[in-house]
């Protein structure tokens, strides 16, 4: 009963983490997204930056 437990709560771990790592990747995608479009919308002005780092 003990194995059978383990195996289910690690396989339980694994699915925790893929899930996790899969949100990651959507919410790099979507700073990606945000900073490209920040990149194209500059103000029209010379140089101008639209963060301030």
């Amino acid at each position: 009963m003990v194995p059978l437990l383990l195996v289910l709560l690690l396989a339980l771990v694994l699915f925790g983490a893929g899930f996790a790592v899969k949100v990651l990747w959507w919410l790099a995608l979507a700073v990606l997204v945000i900073w490209v479009l920040g990149f194209i919308a500059r103000p029209a002005g010379g140089g101008g930056r639209w963060y301030r780092w």
